[in-house]
C-alpha cells in the first residue's frame, strides 16, 4: 500500500475516489460541501431524499458526479460532529478502506483526515489512519493451498491535510505509521503461526532476520547448555518437557553511544503452553499458541525500532521455552532454584511464564539497564479484571508507569495500572521455599507481579499483562499485533521523537 499527503481543494482532485464526511443530520463537512457547491446540489438533494443520514460508519458511493473530475465520491457517516472520538475515528477509517477495496477503487484522496477528532491533531489522524488502514488490509494466509485476492485491490491512498504547512508533519505521521503496522505485521504474523512451526527456534529466526536487515541490530541465541551454565533452573525447568529447545533470543539495537544505558523488552515467547502436568481444558487450546504474544510484540517493536531509526540503545528478549506434559517435565511440588538463588515451591505448572520471566528479568542485569519493561499474555485474571480492551499495567517506578500510559494514551493502545503493594506479596508465602508460583484466586494479576517484582529490585520495572488484548477468540479469531504500538509510542517519546504532545 502506498500513502502520501497533500493539502488541496476536492473540486481538483483527479482520482478513483474522493472520500468526504457526513455528519448526522444528514449534514455535510466543510469539503462536502465545497463538492456539493460544484456539482450544483447534487450530494445535498441526495442528503434531502434520505440516502444517507451520517450515522458512524454508513457509507455512499456516488458514480459521476456532475462537475467533479474524480469517477466516485464516497460519502461516509461521521455521527454528530462533536462527538467522533479515537473509537469511532479508526472505526469510520477501517469501513471506508475495506468499502473502498470491495469496490474497485485502486487510488483514493480521503478527506476524512481533516474531520475534528476530539484532542487529536493532525499528526494522530493522519498516523492513525495509516495503522487501522494496514490493520483493515492485513490477512494470514501463508498456509492456505488457495488465496483469495480482491480483483481491484486499494493500492495507493492519499490523506489530505488542511494547509501546506501540515504536510511535513503528515509525512512524518506516515513515516512513523508504517513502521508500527510494519512491527504489528510481524507481531501478527509469527503469533498467528501454528505451534508446530513457531516454536523457541523459530523465534530466533525471526530475531536473526531483523539482524540480516538492520545494520544496528545483533542478535545472539542463549540455548539450554548456557542457560544451565548461568543457573536459569527455572527458566529450564518449564521447558523440561518439550522435546523443543527452549531459546531465549536476545536482541541488541544500538541507535545511540555504546556507554548509554539500555532500555530492555523482555517478552514471554511460550510458544504452546499446554499446561504442562496441571493440563488445561480441551476446549480452545488451540490458542495457547498465542502465549508467545509477549515475545511477538517485542519482536515487533524491535522491527518498529530498527526502522525509525531511533537514537536509544534498547535491548529485546525473546523467552522463548514450550511447556508440555511429559515424564520428564516439571511437577506441582517441585522446588525450583532461579538464576537469583531465590528458591520457587511450584504449586501448578500453568503458572509458567513467571518462571521463566524471573530467570530472564535477573539475566537483563547484567545490562545495567535504564528501565526494564517486561510483557506477557501472564494470566487469565487479567481479562477477569480488565476485558479484552484493556492491558493490564504495574510497575515498581511511578514515573516509567506514567510514561507508558502517556504511550498508550496517544498510541490508543489501551492500558490500566493496577496496584503493587506489599499486601498482595503475603499470598506468595511458602512453607518449604522462599515463596511459591501461585497467589491464589484472590488479584491474580497483582500476585503474578508481584512474584516477578522479586526479581526486578535492581532497576526500574514495568510489567504489561496482555492475556487479554494480544489475540481475539471467536470468528474473526487472531493475532491482534499488540501491544507495539504503545511500546513504539514510548520509544518515539523517550527518543523525544515526533509530536510528543498529541502523537
Amino acid at each position: 500500500m502506498e500513502f502520501s499527503v497533500k493539502s488541496g481543494s476536492p473540486e481538483k482532485q483527479r482520482s478513483a475516489c474522493i472520500v468526504v464526511g457526513v455528519y448526522e443530520p444528514r449534514r455535510l463537512s466543510p469539503i462536502g460541501e465545497q463538492l456539493d457547491r460544484i456539482s450544483d446540489g447534487y450530494i445535498s438533494n441526495l442528503l434531502r431524499r434520505g440516502d444517507l443520514e451520517g450515522k458512524p460508519g454508513q457509507m455512499l458511493l456516488l458514480h459521476g458526479v456532475p462537475n467533479v473530475l474524480s469517477e466516485r465520491v464516497l460519502l461516509v457517516g461521521c455521527g454528530k460532529e462533536r462527538e467522533l472520538d479515537d473509537k469511532q475515528y479508526k472505526q469510520i477509517i477501517s469501513k471506508t478502506i475495506s468499502t473502498l477495496n470491495d469496490t474497485g477503487s485502486m487510488e483514493a484522496v480521503c478527506f476524512l483526515t481533516e474531520q475534528h477528532v476530539k484532542g487529536r491533531d493532525t499528526y494522530w489522524k493522519v498516523r492513525q489512519a495509516v495503522e487501522t488502514t494496514q490493520d483493515s488490509l492485513y490477512v494470514f494466509d501463508q498456509l492456505k493451498s488457495k488465496k483469495s485476492e480482491a480483483r481491484r485491490p486499494l493500492r495507493k491512498i492519499v490523506f489530505n491535510v488542511p494547509t501546506r504547512r501540515e504536510l511535513t508533519i503528515g509525512e512524518q505521521a506516515i513515516e512513523h505509521g508504517l513502521a508500527i503496522s510494519h512491527g504489528q505485521k510481524i507481531c501478527k504474523d509469527v503469533a498467528n503461526m501454528p505451534p508446530n512451526i513457531c516454536n523457541p527456534a523459530y523465534l530466533g529466526e525471526q530475531a536473526k532476520e531483523l539482524e540480516a536487515n538492520f545494520d544496528k541490530i545483533n542478535v545472539n541465541l542463549v540455548g539450554e547448555k548456557e542457560m544451565e551454565e548461568l543457573g536459569m533452573h527455572s527458566y529450564l525447568a518449564v521447558g523440561r518437557g518439550s522435546a523443543n529447545e527452549s531459546i531465549m533470543s536476545v536482541i541488541h539495537y544500538n541507535g545511540a553511544a555504546e556507554g548509554k544505558a539500555p532500555i530492555v523488552l523482555i517478552g514471554k515467547g511460550l510458544t504452546f503452553d499446554s499446561g504442562g502436568i496441571s493440563i488445561k481444558p480441551g476446549e480452545a487450546m488451540d490458542e495457547m499458541k498465542y502465549d508467545m504474544g509477549g515475545a511477538a510484540g517485542v519482536l515487533g517493536a524491535m522491527r518498529t525500532l530498527a526502522e525509525m531509526n531511533l537514537p536509544i540503545n534498547v535491548i529485546g528478549i525473546l523467552a522463548g521455552c514450550e511447556n508440555m506434559p511429559s515424564s520428564n517435565a516439571y511437577r506441582p511440588g517441585d522446588i525450583l532454584t532461579t538464576m537469583s538463588g531465590q528458591t520457587v515451591e511450584v504449586l501448578n505448572t500453568d503458572a509458567e511464564g513467571r518462571l521463566v520471566l524471573c530467570d530472564a528479568l535477573t539475566y537483563v542485569e547484567a545490562f545495567d539497564p535504564e528501565v526494564v519493561i517486561d510483557v506477557a499474555t501472564l494470566t487469565g485474571a487479567c481479562i477477569i479484571a480488565l476485558g479484552h480492551h484493556t492491558s493490564g499495567l504495574l510497575a515498581n517506578h511511578n514515573p516509567l508507569a506514567h510514561e507508558l500510559l502517556k504511550a498508550s494514551e496517544q498510541s490508543g493502545d489501551k492500558a490500566w495500572q493496577l496496584p503493587l503493594w506489599d499486601e498482595y506479596q503475603e499470598q506468595l508465602e511458602s512453607p518449604f521455599a522462599d515463596f511459591t508460583n501461585l497467589g491464589g484466586r484472590a488479584a491474580g494479576t497483582i500476585t503474578a507481579a508481584c512474584f516477578l517484582s522479586r526479581f526486578a529490585k535492581k532497576y526500574h520495572w514495568a510489567h504489561l499483562d496482555v492475556a487479554g488484548t494480544a489475540w481475539r477468540s471467536g470468528k474473526n479469531k487472531g493475532a491482534t499485533g499488540r501491544p507495539v504500538a504503545m511500546l513504539s509510542q514510548y520509544l518515539l517519546n523517550h527518543a523525544d521523537v515526533g509530536q510528543d504532545s498529541e502523537a
